[in-house]
């Protein structure tokens, strides 16, 4: 018998499903099919309402997409947490190549992929920024570059979990800047977060690329909560 490199790791490392805690196989994905089909997906009508509310009366971003419903302490939220602090990187390429499948299907020109940045304080007390990993998957998926360093957090914004709407855009305000405006200039840009709930961070973000020259934006997220 001929042991690939993939059974030798999960022999001696080996995976559980963050979902169910179930062991996986060697070649089996990241996340097990039973506990991916258990994730509700986000419909169409869905996606068209919540652009409608977060996003479109400012006319920043053009064209919004979300997989799956974000529900607390289910499924996706426990994939996201070992995504988020347990370093378990295989979610995040996973989950990306995931959302590249659906992005294709959108009449979508895009010329470059950007994640929604973390503060260099929280990176560094996390160790990454989860959302990088996405956008990985999502490049090699699409076969459009990607960059982790165009837009930078410069101001340490408290968690937005307890915060009301205007509060969130309050809270993230002028939160962002583009390292080098000539990377974004006159480009269609794809922002990406792991899961979106105003949108409020998103909107900033995707508003200081605008205002550097970008020529669109579309956002998308693994989640999106109602």
């Amino acid at each position: 018998m001929i042991f690939t490199a993939d059974y030798i790791f999960d022999f001696f490392l080996p995976r559980f499903c963050p979902g169910c805690n179930k062991k996986l196989s060697p070649n089996e994905e990241p996340v097990c099919k039973e506990c991916l089909d258990s994730i509700l997906i986000a419909e169409e009508n869905l996606i068209k309402s919540e652009f409608k509310r977060k996003f479109s009366s400012t006319k920043i971003i053009s064209g919004f997409y979300s997989k799956y419903i974000f529900e607390a302490d289910k499924t996706l939220q426990n994939v996201i947490h070992s995504l988020k602090y347990n370093k378990q990187f295989r979610i995040g390429t996973f989950l990306g190549n995931i959302l590249a499948k659906e992005i294709i299907s959108k009449n979508w020109t895009i010329d470059l992929i950007l994640p929604v940045p973390i503060h260099h304080l929280k990176k560094a007390e996390r160790g990454y920024n989860q959302s990088d990993f996405i956008v990985k998957g999502m490049s090699k998926g699409l076969k459009i570059p990607y960059s982790a360093r165009t837009v930078k957090r410069i101001r340490y914004t408290e968690t937005q979990t307890n915060l009301k709407l205007q509060e969130r855009a309050k809270n993230v305000e002028n939160a962002f800047k583009v390292r080098n405006p000539k990377n974004v200039k006159n480009k269609n840009i794809l922002l990406v977060d792991d899961v979106i709930t105003t949108g409020a961070t998103t909107l900033e973000c995707a508003k200081v690329l605008m205002n550097t020259g970008a020529e669109k934006i579309y956002a998308c997220s693994v989640g999106i909560a109602e």
